[in-house]
């Protein structure tokens, strides 16, 4: 893609965001939002493969209908309170109607099933981008109005934790993989948003840093399914050796970095009374637990297949920059060992 084309569509990106973010006024939240999605398509579709294009008109379809149906929601509040602002929805109907649009919008359970789909039909980079970036901006909208749907967002918190952790156990596709472990963590930040949202600012931000990780690892690898990850060894050994460690601080496995937010979410959930949801949202980790252990199983203890119809991959030299992924991975691994440090040394 031309690189003033590029930078044009992710300028566009950035402003959509930004002004979802500013936004006071529905109107121009939802032109935001409008602005993210048109962005994104030529992204998703500069592959002139027909699962590229097929991956970009489902996310334009599903996109679509969900602004449709913020922006009737927020008609519809406007009409029955006379109010366009967005910290104003008080009404029921327009609020939860809001709420299903952006569960919509970023892919909670059970509005769900767009995302494995598209994620799988884009390459590794605009897959990063659809699973980090492009959940900003309907999260400051669903933080803004949580105070008005406490029931039905435990309900999509914990349908995505479940369904996060059973959709991704027969994948054998990394992206598919990845979506479904998006879904799991929207959904444990989605249970304790309105109890904790400095908590689910924190899961929100330790995720983001755990899959850029892993993204950037299996670009890296070039891989796109588990038989693929078994090659790796021979490209960067070192890599393999701390791959296990990204994915089992996905996992939420103390004393690695994912455990901070799993930690704290539990320990808010039992303070609030609710220790069988937070029960039922411990045993749907460990069902996404079993599908990080079996990329790490994949990935450094199987030798890859050495049958004589299998292709052997050649090992080019990466050209790809190594320098935001050892960030990353030291980032993903290291931040809750180190965090005593970290504050003894920011203490005055």
């Amino acid at each position: 893609m031309n690189p003033y084309i590029l930078a044009i569509l992710l300028f566009g990106l950035g402003l959509g965001t930004t002004i979802t973010f500013a936004s006071s006024h529905w109107l121009l939240a939802w032109m935001g939002l409008e602005m993210n999605t048109l962005a994104i398509i030529p992204l998703m579709a500069q592959h002139h493969h027909p699962r590229a294009v097929e991956a970009t008109t489902k996310y334009f379809l599903t996109q679509a209908a969900a602004a449709a149906t913020l922006l009737f929601a927020s008609i519809t509040n406007a009409w029955l309170t006379g109010q366009w602002e967005i910290q104003q929805i008080t009404h029921p109907l327009p609020s939860t109607m809001v709420t299903l649009a952006l569960a919509l919008k970023i892919g909670l359970a059970p509005l769900h099933a767009w995302l494995p789909e598209v994620l799988q039909g884009l390459n590794l980079s605009t897959g990063l981008i659809l699973s980090t970036w492009q959940k900003l901006a309907p999260f400051a909208l669903i933080l803004q109005i949580q105070s008005s749907n406490s029931t039905l967002l435990i309900i999509l918190g914990i349908t995505s934790t479940l369904i996060g952790g059973w959709g991704g156990l027969n994948q054998t596709q990394l992206r598919k993989i990845l979506a479904y472990s998006s879904i799991a963590h929207l959904g444990w930040m989605i249970i304790v948003l309105q109890f904790s949202p400095s908590i689910t600012l924190i899961t929100l931000l330790i995720y983001f840093i755990m899959t850029f990780s892993t993204f950037l690892v299996f670009k890296l690898n070039k891989s796109t399914n588990i038989n693929t990850l078994a090659t790796s060894w021979a490209k960067a050994p070192a890599l393999t050796a701390l791959t296990p460690l990204i994915l089992l601080s996905l996992g939420g496995l103390p004393p690695l970095t994912g455990f901070v937010p799993k930690w704290l979410i539990l320990q808010e959930l039992t303070k609030q009374g609710l220790a069988p949801t937070a029960t039922l949202a411990a045993l749907a980790a460990l069902l996404s637990l079993y599908f990080y252990l079996r990329l790490s199983y994949a990935m450094t203890l199987t030798m890859s297949p050495n049958n004589l119809t299998s292709m052997t991959p050649w090992r080019f030299s990466s050209t790809q920059l190594t320098y935001p992924l050892a960030t990353s991975t030291v980032m993903t691994i290291c931040l809750l060992p180190l965090a005593p440090a970290i504050s003894a040394l920011l203490t005055p």
